[in-house]
This record gives structure tokens, C-alpha cells and sequence, in this order.
């Protein structure tokens, strides 16, 4: 987990608690996790670079918890959540052993997730305590996923991650009321989108995208990139995968037909970049 160079963990006798699972799946689904046994006490501070979402899963305990230059002293429950948003300052401690698991989900893969939905930079909500049983059961697979060697492949780590930042989207964001300065809004987002997939097939210049919202190309990839968590070229790519895996899984063309349909230079190209984003190799993708 790449949190920050600043993430303190700490148990009573001063060493580091036991990681129980760490890790991520091979691929780009920008969610990792930590599943940790404190003894004794536990301590953690961070002002991370990613956004991290604590669950506490042993018994009741209480902590002091500060989130920036708000503090809260309380009793913890089997089955709590608190979300820290990237870049807040955090801590939290308790004297008493506690176990938890850290999802941490990296900011520009939360903006692309949004973005694919057509709200651009969400507001990810900070929160001492809350209860979210679906995303609890979601980071205990992707616990359990790592602690065993990722057995049913990065495909699936890959997918439950995809539903753990949808959920965290869907229920702990709030949406910016205007538009901010210097972001694309949501017809500008879907008529990208919509120019994108009609010419699947062929090459799209950052240049027709910049046009398509009112920008000059160098403006276009900065306000893109900013809005939408990557590069315009990577999430051309992003939607050419996208297609290409739903054809894939159609089972009605052959790879190199899919690579054509979706614009890749060739089944190669296609196969280097499914392994890139997913971990896996072309050919897993209908398993």
C-alpha cells in the first residue's frame, strides 16, 4: 500500500502491527489493502495520498480519532467505517488490540469511476464512524483474495474492486453544487464519450476531443486529465478495453476481428495492454 511516505502504524510494544493480508492484484484497478492485527494498542497516522477507508471487524473499542482539526473521542463497534479523503490529516488510537482492514483507493481511479458516470470530481465525504455493510463484505474479499494469493485471478479482484469504489461513490460522495473552474462537465464528459465509441474503430486525436469541448488541445489534456483521473490517450484506451472485453465475452469474433473492431494496431496490442490494466491474458477474459 503506497498511502503516503508518512503512514505510521503502531502497536503497544512499538513495532508494526501484523499484516494478516497486504496488497493489490496485478493490474491497474488502483485499490489496495491491508488487513492488520494490533496487540495491545493501536496507533495510526497519515496525511495519505490516497483516500483510505478503515474497518474496524474486532470487538467494540475506544479510540480518538482527529480528522484535520476536527477530534473525536468514541467507542468503536464491530462492523464501523471511517473514511479519510487524501491529503486530510488523520490519526486514530486506542489501548485496547483491535483488528481492521485498510482499503486505500487511489484519487484518480475514484475521478475515472465518477467520470464514468458522469459526475467529475466527487467530493469524497470524511467520516469518523458510519455503517456500510455491502462495502465491508466487499473489502473482507478483497482481504481474503490477498491473504490467499489472489486464487480466482486479478479478473476478480479486479471486478470487487470496481464495486467497492462504486459503492464508496454511490453512498460516502457528495456532488460539487457548480461546476468547478477549470473542470468539463457533464455534456462535455458525454459527448467525448459519445464521439469516442462511435469511432471505436479508428484513430481518435486528442485534438477532435479538444474541439468537441471548446478547448484548445494543450488546455484540453491538462482540464482532462484533472477531471477524469487520466490522460485523454488512456481513457480512449480505457473504452477501446472496454469494448474489446465485452466482445470477447460475446464469443462471436475471433481476437484479431476484436482488435480491428476496437482499434488496437493488432491482437498483440490488444493482449499487451488486457495485460496491463487486468493481469490477465487475452484469452482468460471470457473464463
Amino acid at each position: 500500500m503506497t498511502a503516503g511516505d508518512d503512514l505510521c502504524l503502531a502497536q503497544e510494544d512499538g513495532d508494526e502491527p501484523t499484516a494478516l493480508a497486504a496488497g493489490s492484484a496485478p493490474g491497474e484497478s488502483g485499490v489496495s489493502v491491508l488487513k492488520l492485527q494490533f496487540r495491545g494498542s493501536a496507533y495510526f497516522s497519515a496525511v495519505p495520498r490516497q483516500h483510505l477507508i478503515w474497518f474496524q471487524i474486532s470487538p467494540r473499542a475506544h479510540f480518538a480519532c482527529r480528522l484535520a482539526d476536527r477530534s473525536l473521542q468514541h467507542e468503536v463497534p464491530a462492523g464501523t467505517l471511517a473514511i479519510c479523503p487524501a491529503g486530510i490529516d488523520c490519526a486514530a488510537e486506542t489501548g485496547e488490540s483491535v483488528a481492521a482492514i485498510l482499503v486505500a483507493i487511489d484519487p484518480g481511479r475514484l475521478a475515472f469511476a465518477a467520470a464514468q458516470g458522469l459526475a467529475p470530481e466527487p467530493q469524497l465525504i470524511e467520516r469518523f464512524s458510519g455503517r456500510d455493510m455491502p462495502l465491508l463484505e466487499l473489502a473482507r474479499i478483497l482481504a481474503r483474495e490477498s491473504a490467499e494469493g489472489y486464487p480466482t485471478g486479478p479478473l476478480f479482484w479486479n471486478e470487487i474492486a470496481d464495486g467497492f469504489t462504486d459503492g464508496l461513490l454511490a453512498r460516502h460522495s457528495s456532488a460539487i453544487e457548480s461546476q468547478p473552474r477549470g473542470q468539463l462537465g457533464k455534456a462535455a464528459l458525454q459527448r467525448i464519450r459519445d464521439h469516442v465509441l462511435a469511432h471505436i474503430d479508428e484513430p481518435v486525436e486528442v485534438a477532435a476531443l479538444a474541439r468537441i469541448a471548446g478547448r484548445s488541445p494543450f488546455h484540453f489534456s491538462r482540464v482532462f486529465a484533472r477531471s477524469v483521473g487520466m490522460t485523454p490517450h488512456r481513457y480512449v484506451v480505457h473504452l477501446r478495453l472496454q469494448t474489446a472485453i465485452e466482445l470477447v465475452r460475446a464469443g462471436r469474433s475471433s481476437l484479431a476481428e476484436i482488435a480491428t473492431r476496437t482499434g488496437f494496431a493488432d491482437q498483440s496490442h490488444l493482449s499487451r495492454w488486457v495485460r496491463r490494466v487486468h493481469g490477465v491474458s487475452l484469452t482468460r477474459l471470457d473464463a
